[in-house]
């Protein structure tokens, strides 16, 4: 940790432990919270069931709509690790943003990133396969990272980006690993090759395609 960090912390850290709710969704938000170290769950109530909207790491932030549009939270958000945050009220993040551009730029090129995340999500959801929706995002993943490896969501959070529960999520990704194109240890996913993923998902979007022309 850097002298700034060390006295960010000192001055605006906490230490949360494992399986915190950070605040529920409806709750009047006055903090927002920086991610130190440790993963958060985001999560919305969609007709009744809960659905996992991200999982945020270290440098994520996080509630930081609620004190800029001054309405209820959007979803709710819960700690999947012992976590180390910065918590940031209303006015020191007023001032934080009228006083250092760069922490200004750097805020605002985050939000255009979750708006893209958010409509990459939404598109996602609106395909109607369960595998389809699953191996979409699994692409995805594959083509931000630019390589293969650890898929660092749980299989539940997943499913949960998807739009389905944990078991049927496993169920998919075991057939997946059964023609070696993901490898799944335990809750964690491993993608075996990229080329494999895409091709998957190109005969799954011409299977839509062509399925509904039928």
């Amino acid at each position: 940790m850097s002298d700034i960090q060390a006295q960010l912390f000192s001055r605006f850290g906490k230490k949360i432990p494992l399986n915190t709710v950070l605040f529920h969704e409806g709750d009047v938000g006055e903090e927002m919270f920086i991610i130190q170290s440790g993963r958060v769950k985001i999560s919305k109530r969609i007709r009744g069931v809960e659905k996992t909207l991200a999982t945020l790491e270290k440098g994520e932030f996080l509630g930081e709509m609620a004190i800029l549009n001054d309405k209820p939270r959007s979803a709710s958000a819960e700690t999947l690790e012992e976590c180390e945050m910065l918590v940031i009220d209303r006015k020191t993040f007023d001032a934080l943003i009228r006083g250092n551009a760069e922490i200004a730029v750097r805020f605002i090129k985050r939000l255009a990133d979750r708006l893209r995340e958010t409509n990459d999500q939404m598109e996602a959801l609106m395909i109607k396969d369960n595998t389809s929706r699953l191996v979409n995002i699994l692409a995805k993943h594959v083509r931000e990272r630019k390589a293969a490896g650890e898929f660092t969501m749980t299989i539940e959070d997943l499913g949960g980006l998807a739009g389905i529960e944990a078991a049927q999520a496993r169920s998919i990704l075991e057939k997946l690993a059964s023609v070696r194109i993901v490898e799944v240890v335990g809750e964690k996913v491993h993608i075996r090759d990229q080329d494999q993923i895409d091709r998957l998902l190109r005969y799954l979007e011409m299977r839509e395609i062509f399925g509904e022309m039928a």
